[in-house]
């Protein structure tokens, strides 16, 4: 192998082995041969080269009953880091990661994402720099969550509801001007499900299915780590089916009965301040303000205020019910919820959990596993985190920049691969 550029085959293996390391599969050379069946040359080359780079370290040694022990090849995750961020309606999170996806430091701002994408993705870069000034390094990628339909490959967000103005808008294209390193964008409700499947709590190996239930409602599958993304990346974008024939839920896509007018927390909003004069802490809390907050809500709620009470019920209750046919189509082994909702209280996903299993068929309903999500609100970093470092390191991509140890300065080569 040649100590200048890769071939694509070379290429290819370097990232294998780098991977099986990654992801503790094999920690030693003769662990990759096995793992491989590559020779002893190739993988002894391969190593060399990493440790030489900086990516694994193999100063220590393994226990051996018998023979000569080997050295353990631990992928040093802290060599280099990624920037990810989550852009709401309302909100925007910036994060670093390591490279093994673990945030090390975060920040979150409100935010009114209806300025526009520019003001908003200046806003984010801000975030970045703060975290930077703090003593994080030059991102090895980027990672985006966003609220919205996303053309992945492009890096570009194609609708959504709650972004007005984001139309067609390239957040790549935005970010790579800024930064000399690989951007992915994904869907908001996509990382999310992503971050509970690799870190949530209790850990599980199956199928996970996430629901958001926030300014808007939205679902995620992933199948062995892997986001279902649909041709056109709408896979899950249950929010605007439209689930009742009433007049009295208009939608804000110009619709009526949209699953979002029924359930999402602006239509909550509505509806609550609509009806605060009949409850006596609504009214005080609306006092001075045009309409109620999440925060005024969850607190009538969880204080026991009858009028709260009684519309959240009936929201989740519908929500449970609209769901079913979803999980009884996915046949997921764990179901989700996050968002706005469960600040509300436990309690949420319970009645989602009653309502739910109502409407699900046998098969479907024995094997389900319902919870909260678990990662304090940050599933969307962490999410984001993982995204950005498994497509850095996939094997047909690694291979482009493990020969100069980080891809600091090949971002353009990588886009144009991401692009093709």
């Amino acid at each position: 192998m040649s100590n200048g550029q890769l071939s694509p085959q070379d290429a290819f293996v370097h990232g294998q082995l780098i991977n099986l390391i990654r992801s503790g599969r094999a920690n030693t050379r003769p662990a990759l041969v096995r793992a491989t069946g590559l020779s002893r040359r190739i993988v002894s080359e391969c190593v060399s080269q990493a440790v030489e780079t900086g990516l694994v370290d193999d100063s220590e040694f393994a226990v051996a009953d018998i023979g000569r022990p080997s050295r353990l090849l631990r992928f040093r995750s802290e060599v280099g880091v990624v920037y990810v961020g989550v852009i709401e309606s309302s909100q925007l999170w910036a994060a670093v990661a390591t490279l093994s996806g673990s945030l090390v430091d975060s920040m979150h701002l409100t935010w009114d994402a209806a300025v526009g994408p520019v003001d908003t993705l200046n806003a984010l870069k801000q975030m970045f720099e703060q975290l930077a000034a703090r003593g994080h390094a030059t991102p090895w990628a980027i990672g985006i969550g966003v609220s919205g339909i996303v053309d992945f490959q492009r890096g570009r967000l194609v609708s959504s509801p709650l972004l007005t103005g984001w139309t067609d808008f390239s957040i790549r294209s935005f970010l790579r001007q800024h930064y000399d390193a690989p951007v992915w964008v994904e869907r908001d409700v996509n990382v999310m499900a992503l971050g509970e499947w690799h870190l949530g709590s209790p850990a599980t190996e199956d199928d996970l299915m996430y629901v958001l239930v926030d300014e808007e409602v939205g679902a995620a599958v992933v199948t062995q780590g892997q986001i279902h993304r649909g041709r056109s990346g709408a896979t899950g974008a249950i929010g605007h089916m439209r689930v009742t024939d009433d007049p009295s839920f208009p939608c804000r896509c110009g619709r009526t009965g949209c699953l979002d007018a029924v359930v999402a927390g602006w239509s909550l909003a509505e509806r609550l301040s609509a009806r605060a004069l009949e409850s006596p802490y609504l009214t005080a809390r609306i006092q001075g303000k045009e309409l109620l907050t999440a925060e005024d809500i969850g607190d009538a709620a969880r204080a026991g205020d009858p009028v709260a009470a009684e519309e959240v019920r009936a929201r989740i209750q519908f929500l449970g019910s609209a769901l079913a046919p979803h999980v009884n189509f996915t046949n997921p082994g764990t179901l989700v919820i996050g968002g706005g909702l469960i600040r509300i209280g436990d309690w949420t996903v319970d009645l989602v959990e009653q309502a739910l299993r109502e409407g699900l068929t046998p098969d479907a309903l024995e094997p389900l596993s319902i919870r909260a999500a678990s990662l304090d609100y940050r599933e969307g970093l962490v999410g984001s985190a993982i995204l950005a470092v498994e497509q850095l390191f996939a094997a047909d991509t690694v291979g482009l920049w493990i020969d100069q140890g980080s891809p600091v300065g090949r971002a353009a080569s990588l886009q144009d691969l991401l692009a093709g």
